[in-house]
């Protein structure tokens, strides 16, 4: 298990700091884990699987 910080975060999606907070806060993005006071983290695997399942939307058939 590995913890990533927001900046990897932020590269890795390819999304703005903002988004990623209102994304968070509609429950549409993995929530960070708290650490020691304000620090903060992902775990990276929660965030690969949410681009899979963002891929995984594109595939699908559209209703």
């Amino acid at each position: 298990m590995k913890v990533i910080r927001l900046n990897v975060v932020l590269g890795t999606t390819g999304l703005a700091q903002l988004t990623i907070c209102k994304l968070i806060g509609d429950g549409g993005f993995p929530r960070p884990v708290p650490f020691v006071g304000r620090s903060v983290g992902w775990l990276e695997n929660e965030v690969h699987e949410w681009i899979k399942d963002r891929i995984a939307l594109l595939s699908s058939p559209a209703i």
